[in-house]
């Protein structure tokens, strides 16, 4: 019976559709963190009768045949690049992109990710770099006798000096933007990577068209709404549930067979 393997294929996209809504729920205070949404399509149809095919020596068409499908597969995790809230914080060197925009990463191989979780600090040498160390380019080193550093929308990094009344620039910070944002690969610790799907990266000064502005002392919340995954989630339930009911009923069916004498 096709029934059965036909269910079995709802079961397993059924559970893919419930361990993306886990790691959306499990990130829920991930900072920058971008939900996924599983998308499905139907699998190859069986032709009993096809359709459009004639049924007589006269030439008379098949209006609609007889098709029989045989389940459903995952075709995509698609992550959804939806702007968090902004929420205020206490610390200088936390920074949100407010819009379209990546912060700049330079890994240990000499590769560059990106990232919009703007939760940076100072390393041992003075230069702004992400929680785990690696530096936010284009490496913009912080001076010790600085007394105030201030971050302004379009990415300039400036430093008061005891006794100095002018601040003073050391740095610019660039954001970068892709064609196709959602076809960046996901690398853990809140860093993507660019793909051929992406596209290449497009840097531009914050606040220029087509570029979010900085905000200092902010920080991007993730982008997941608990209520809809709640709600995501037990119609994902259900419909496991249900799918394992046809398995239930497709093998009574087949237990009365067996027992026709």
């Amino acid at each position: 019976m096709r029934s059965l393997t036909t269910a079995a294929t709802g079961m397993l996209a059924q559970q893919l559709n419930v361990e993306v809504i886990s790691n959306n729920i499990a990130n829920i205070n991930t900072t920058g963190f971008k939900r996924q949404r599983a998308e499905f399509q139907d699998l190859l149809y069986q032709n009993e009768k096809r359709v459009g095919s004639t049924s007589s020596d006269n030439g008379d068409v098949v209006p609609a045949g007889i098709q029989i499908g045989v389940g459903v597969q995952a075709a995509a995790v698609y992550r959804i690049m939806d702007q968090g809230n902004l929420q205020p914080t206490e610390n200088r060197l936390d920074l949100a992109v407010n819009g379209k925009g990546f912060f700049q990463v330079e890994m240990p191989d000499g590769t560059t990710s990106y990232t919009r979780a703007g939760s940076l600090q100072l390393s041992p040498e003075g230069q702004i770099v992400t929680n785990d160390g690696y530096t936010v380019l284009p490496g913009i080193s912080v001076p010790d006798d600085a007394v105030d550093i201030t971050i302004n929308e379009s990415g300039e990094v400036l430093i008061t000096l005891d006794g100095q009344v002018e601040p003073s620039n050391v740095g610019q910070f660039e954001v970068a933007n892709f064609s196709n944002i959602g076809g960046l690969e996901a690398m853990g610790e809140n860093l993507f990577r660019e793909t051929p799907a992406s596209g290449g990266p497009v840097t531009g000064v914050p606040g220029l068209p087509g570029f979010g502005s900085i905000l200092q002392g902010y920080l991007e919340t993730s982008n997941v709404n608990v209520v809809e995954e709640i709600t995501n989630m037990i119609s994902a339930q259900r419909a496991y549930e249900m799918n394992s009911k046809v398995i239930e009923t497709s093998d009574q069916m087949m237990g009365t067979i067996t027992q026709i004498r």
